[in-house]
């Protein structure tokens, strides 16, 4: 296992401003490879894929619009480190690396800027909307934004909204939930956190990986915490919304192990394994084996409560923790960064 690079400055991991200097990690990566005899990772036997969820500055820093911090306040802050370290211990037997981007528009259906009141005054974020609200006409959507919305008029973005939350109460796994706006395209909050950037460029140089990125969240009109799927496929009129990743799935499904780690456990990693589970039952329940998920790099969400210490506004930490519970029963294996991979189970099988 080679060592972690000198490069490394494990305070970077708490910055939300760092930014690695590429040309310099190509240079360092070059020789790195060369000492340590690295391959490339084309000639590997069995292909180990690391998936990265949503590991960008809005989630992984304080400084960002949603920081991910769990209930000790440190969550994303200490998984940004233990993930780098992860990385770079581990290049020769990571095979690719694939982030994923959570990617915004100013008005979304997830956002506050979104809706208003039955008086026309703007809701706030960390709150949620039932189908009853919309019903009795007590929220709404803000009429300034059905174009921005790319809905054909008033009317329609109503009724639509009506139906997405009936929806999602169908479905049984969210409630609509306001979120402040976060990882705006084209801001820094929708960058990658610099240390996961470092190293992800790192193990791209170092092992001659792909290393790509997978784009989601751009629909207005619907949430799409998992990579794999949109949280609704289609309108009220029967048109369709938004469609599935199946590309991405199968892809992943053909690789020897897939390593899960990132943010939020309670959301975007929560849903995304879900869906990756829910394929490996259609497909081959014995598949859920080669699926490794590393619960000590993420962490669940938990918005502080300022007026309340100790409080918090929601905690998302018991959704997270069964979460992890339900894909140890499947099969998968739940599994530390503080364990050598060549003591996880099943891995050099």
């Amino acid at each position: 296992m080679p060592e972690i690079p000198e490069h490394y400055d494990p305070a970077h991991a708490r910055q939300f401003a760092y930014r690695p200097d590429a040309q310099k990690l190509f240079e360092t990566a070059t020789v790195f490879r060369r000492e340590h005899q690295l391959l490339p990772a084309a000639s590997d036997i069995r292909r180990n894929h690391l998936v990265l969820i949503d590991v960008q500055r809005d989630f992984c820093f304080p400084e960002g619009t949603l920081y991910v911090g769990g209930r000790s306040g440190r969550g994303a802050l200490d998984d940004n480190d233990r993930i780098a370290r992860f990385i770079y211990e581990n290049l020769g037997a990571i095979s690719e690396i694939t982030c994923t981007l959570d990617s915004h528009l100013p008005f979304q259906i997830f956002f506050a800027p979104f809706w208003v009141d039955r008086s026309g005054s703007p809701l706030s974020p960390h709150r949620t909307i039932s189908v009853d609200e919309i019903r009795s006409g007590d929220v709404r959507p803000n009429p300034d934004v059905v174009a921005a919305a790319g809905a054909p008029d008033l009317e329609w973005l109503t009724k639509q909204v009506l139906f997405y939350a009936e929806s999602l109460a169908k479905a049984g796994k969210y409630v609509l939930y306001l979120w402040p706006p976060h990882v705006l395209i084209g801001g820094d909050g929708h960058a990658l956190a610099g240390v996961i950037q470092e190293a992800r460029l790192f193990h791209a140089y170092a092992r001659g990986a792909r290393n790509g990125v997978e784009i989601k969240g751009m629909h207005a009109l619907t949430e799409n915490y998992s990579v794999f799927s949109p949280e609704v496929l289609l309108s009220h009129d029967g048109a369709s919304l938004a469609t599935r990743n199946g590309a991405l799935i199968e892809s992943l499904l053909k690789e020897d192990r897939l390593i899960i780690a990132g943010q939020a456990s309670s959301h975007c990693v929560k849903s995304s394994i879900d869906d990756l589970l829910d394929a490996i039952r259609e497909k081959d329940p014995s598949l859920a084996a080669r699926v490794y998920v590393v619960e000590d790099a993420m962490s669940a969400v938990a918005v502080p409560n300022p007026d309340s210490p100790g409080a918090f506004f929601a905690d998302f930490t018991q959704d997270a923790q069964n979460a992890l519970s339900r894909y140890a029963a499947a099969g998968m294996r739940v599994v530390r960064t503080t364990t050598p991979v060549s003591e996880w189970p099943g891995f050099n099988d």
